[in-house]
């Protein structure tokens, strides 16, 4: 699950968004292409290069002040899987994703670790179901944690409405607020 699960600013978390990711910015794909180790570890296996976009959120968004975001390692790779209904789509996701998440008024960023694997079932409504092992970077404009950019890790399900509200839930949940870490 190494899409941003942003939300709006992107497209591709849309489906995952490890990612970078639901940060209310859904995930979007990427141009660069991965490593040659990660091309090369996925041939045949049906594993696919899922790279993440750099994004941008406004002021007010998630946190009181523009973010911008940008992969500086993303070895993610994503495999789809039997859908588990009609109108459903699963995806694995797995690999490296470090996020570099920075405060566009002073510059302050951080390098957000966010290499959590994610089982991603995708609903024709809009709506996603998330089931995540490990770090995955959320950003949440309503939901069960306040407005803001998280690194969420643990172990733990994430449920996204159709209109975008996100619940985190699960026996093993921590949470890093990114918003205050680079304020």
């Amino acid at each position: 699950m190494r899409k941003s699960v942003l939300g709006t600013a992107g497209t591709a978390l849309g489906t995952a968004c490890v990612t970078v990711l639901a940060l209310g910015l859904a995930t979007a794909p990427a141009t660069a292409a991965p490593p040659a180790t990660t091309a090369a570890a996925t041939q045949g296996s049906g594993w696919e290069p899922a790279p993440s976009a750099p994004w941008d959120v406004p002021a007010g968004e998630r946190c009181a002040f523009p973010v911008h975001g940008e992969p500086i390692v993303d070895e993610v790779v994503s495999r789809e899987l039997p859908p588990p209904a009609e109108g459903v789509t699963r995806t694995a996701y797995r690999g490296d994703l470090v996020v570099r998440v920075t405060n566009k008024e002073t510059g302050a960023h951080y390098d957000a670790d966010v290499s959590g694997t994610a089982l991603v079932d995708a609903h024709a409504s809009g709506a996603q179901f998330w089931r995540v092992l490990g770090p995955v970077l959320v950003g949440v404009g309503e939901g069960n944690l306040a407005r803001g950019l998280y690194v969420v890790d643990g172990a733990y399900t994430l449920d996204i409405s159709p209109t975008g509200t996100k619940t985190v839930a699960g026996p093993a949940v921590r949470t890093d607020n990114l918003c205050a870490r680079i304020g």
